[in-house]
């Protein structure tokens, strides 16, 4: 960890944070929520180590990363153009992708409007997704499910704000570690969902936590609400839905995002395989929806062995 650099990138208006560890063909890893560059610390280290050059950057409005002066109209677009200008500040042509739930959403936009600048795109979390209100299949969901309330303005800013960023972190990885989709009672709010009392996963140390909330309590969640939750309905703006690099997807077995919808057949049956035709799926058994650091090493396995296969 005392290796990897930190930094700031000027890109579109925003000094946007990035953390950097060694040399070589460039990964680019981009977090989910509630994640920030920290999230791949194993992953940096490992590929690192194996030959590469690994670059966590925050996205706008997250941990270090200066916010937008319009939170709540944040985009996916953003993300992505966000992503191409600091490339192209920092003089990389090409990139492996490597992307978890969110980001594993922008990983697949960039490679999409930007084809020849990604090799490869790796995923956890979350498979390729079709965009839009179809995608979105509230009538097989619970009513009182986490993205439709955190979609609504205002009603997650009111529930966090009962408690110190400390806690709601906490809250939501403890939450998200669990095999059932988050829905509340219509006489509870989503941070009602987790007791006090239930401690951090094994995996998961109050140090990292105190790091996750520093970040949080920096930036707080105004952007982090808006993307993706807000903006999840927007589409790639392209034309063909179809990514054309060779794809790694991992998730774990008790992910509760396998019971979104239909992701588990979606997945299994190879419907997925439509839209990212040069795939290969890989289930980590007892895996959560946190699996890059839960199990670190398989996933820097797996990883690797993917880098190198589709090396620059």
């Amino acid at each position: 960890m005392e290796k990897i650099q930190h930094s700031f990138v000027n890109v579109r208006g925003l000094n946007l944070h990035i953390a950097e560890i060694g040399t070589g063909p460039v990964v680019v890893f981009l977090h989910g929520f509630p994640e920030i560059w920290y999230s791949w610390r194993h992953q940096m280290t490992a590929v690192a180590d194996a030959g590469f050059r690994a670059i966590a950057p925050d996205f706008r409005g997250y941990g270090l990363s200066e916010k937008p002066p319009e939170p709540e109209k944040t985009t996916f677009r953003d993300l992505v153009d966000d992503l191409l200008a600091m490339l192209d500040k920092l003089d990389i042509p090409k990139i492996l992708l490597v992307g978890k739930d969110s980001g594993a959403r922008v990983a697949y936009h960039f490679a999409l409007v930007h084809p020849d600048r990604v090799v490869a795109v790796a995923t956890l979390g979350l498979p390729f997704v079709v965009t839009g209100p179809a995608a979105f299949p509230t009538d097989v969901l619970p009513k009182g499910f986490y993205m439709m309330r955190w979609q609504e303005p205002g009603r997650a800013e009111k529930d966090f704000g009962r408690f110190d960023v400390k806690t709601v972190i906490k809250n939501i990885y403890i939450m998200f570690c669990g095999s059932e989709l988050p829905a509340a009672s219509e006489d509870q709010e989503i941070m009602d969902l987790v007791d006090e009392s239930t401690p951090l996963p094994s995996w998961f140390s109050e140090d990292d936590l105190q790091t996750y909330a520093t970040l949080y309590e920096n930036s707080g969640f105004e952007t982090a609400l808006q993307v993706p939750y807000r903006a999840w309905l927007e589409d790639y703006g392209v034309d063909e839905l179809k990514v054309k690099v060779p794809a790694l997807l991992i998730m774990g077995e008790k992910d509760y995002v396998l019971k979104f919808g239909e992701f588990d057949h979606y997945i299994r049956s190879g419907i997925v395989k439509n839209y990212v035709p040069d795939l290969e799926v890989t289930f980590i058994p007892e895996g959560t929806h946190f699996v890059q650091e839960q199990f670190p090493d398989k996933v820097n396995k797996l990883l690797i062995t993917f880098l190198n296969k589709h090396n620059l």
